[in-house]
């Protein structure tokens, strides 16, 4: 008998992570999950390749790993846990990135980036987010019924938003959203995300030249900008405008639908946002929506350079990490009753947009997106309903990178 008959790969105690939901309830973590954290806050856990990393479930167990230097984002390091056979089989073709950059690297590489997110910055697109609101709620009523709130609105609006705030014309939204849901994927081959990262890649090196001689006020004039200043090159600016892109698109558009649905089920808590015109209720609304359905489903991928105790276990040095960001969010010492969704929650606590050096960059960006769509939908339709069985909705599968639904219908 050998070592990986006897050892934790093949131990049947050890959790098949990520486990699937419950279609009953199926905003809420798996239930195996669940389980394994009033267990233990740090246990290990089984993933796709037969390996079994540290899976750290219990909301400050994760803060603490999440802050500790002596944990690493290095995809490149053996024994790192990736989240699918693809991201595995292309790890060495991953350029040096936010995600994947620890320590002086990662500080350069965010300072590169921050600038456009400060917070006054996003607080000064709020009426023009609220313009593009209104506006594709405008186009939805004068509209046929039912209609799919991915496209009218959902996808829409923070696709608008990232485009005006990047310098991206949005005429090639299309595009782009087609090439830049490959990111969050799981069922696609490692060469249909080569040729969408290439695509991407191309068109936006070329927006990039374009900018280097008729710059204008956005994003991607500021890179090219940096480019002829010699401060980053026409790759690596590729690359961030390309992470920007993503990832200013894709969540925010999964909380919009995710955060309807979950609504149309707690007609109390629909109600609230419906009757209040408390820019606070609504703000407060928002986090406890965040926390509720938190998109990142798969979390936070790390490993150990060094031993480090934590929970009463040790994790040696080169073991593999997961930061389930949806348990430590559903984790009932630190959000009681996690299962009810309650909008006057003091929630703002929550790990959505991840902890540490590697929390969202555009997180105030989406935050007002969706103060904005949750504060002005419900009360300029409400009667805003789905459009078909609960039943029907179609959620991403299990083990995608990014919780969604992949159409909502709904009536009026």
């Amino acid at each position: 008998m050998t070592e990986a008959d006897t050892g934790p790969a093949a131990d049947p105690e050890i959790f098949d992570y990520p486990g699937a939901r419950d279609r009953a309830c199926p905003y809420a973590p798996p239930p195996g999950l669940r389980a394994l954290h009033d267990k233990a806050p740090v246990s290990r856990g089984r993933i796709w390749d037969g390996s079994t990393p540290w899976l750290v479930t219990g909301h400050a167990a994760q803060r603490t790993i999440l802050s500790d230097p002596r944990v690493s984002s290095d995809d490149k390091q053996p024994g790192f846990p990736h989240p699918n056979p693809v991201m595995a089989a292309s790890v060495h073709e991953h350029p040096l990135t936010i995600f994947n950059a620890d320590g002086a690297d990662h500080s350069r590489i965010r300072r590169m980036m921050t600038r456009p997110f400060t917070r006054p910055r996003m607080e000064a697109l709020r009426p023009e987010i609220q313009k593009f609101t209104d506006d594709l709620i405008d186009k939805m009523l004068a509209g046929p019924k039912p209609v799919d709130l991915v496209t009218a609105l959902s996808l829409p609006l923070p696709s608008l938003m990232i485009c005006a705030l990047l310098g991206v014309p949005y005429e090639d939204h299309e595009f782009f959203q087609e090439h830049a849901s490959f990111a969050t994927r799981s069922d696609k081959t490692l060469e249909e995300q080569r040729a969408a990262n290439q695509a991407l890649g191309g068109y936006l090196a070329g927006l990039l030249q374009r900018k280097t001689d008729e710059p204008t006020e956005d994003v991607v004039s500021d890179f090219a900008a940096r480019i002829k200043a010699g401060e980053c090159t026409l790759p690596e600016a590729t690359l961030l405008c390309m992470i920007l892109l993503i990832a200013g698109h894709e969540t925010s558009a999964s909380m919009i639908t995710l955060g309807t649905a979950a609504l149309f089920e707690n007609p109390d808590q629909l109600a609230l946002l419906r009757e209040t015109d408390d820019p606070k209720a609504v703000a407060g609304a928002v986090e406890e929506l965040l926390r509720y359905l938190t998109i990142p489903a798969l979390g936070q991928r790390r490993i150990a350079r060094e031993d480090i105790e934590i929970e009463g276990v040790t994790i040696k040095a080169g073991e593999g990490i997961i930061v389930p960001l949806p348990a430590g969010n559903w984790d009932p010492q630190a959000f009681p009753q996690p299962e009810k969704l309650d909008l006057t929650r003091e929630a703002r606590h929550h790990h959505a947009f991840a902890w540490g050096i590697h929390q969202c960059l555009g997180q105030q960006l989406a935050r007002i997106e969706l103060q904005v769509v949750y504060g002005t939908l419900y009360r300029r339709i409400p009667t805003l309903r789905l459009a078909i069985d609960r039943e029907e909705l179609k959620f991403r599968r299990d083990d995608a990178l990014a919780f969604g639904i992949h159409e909502l219908p709904v009536t009026w």
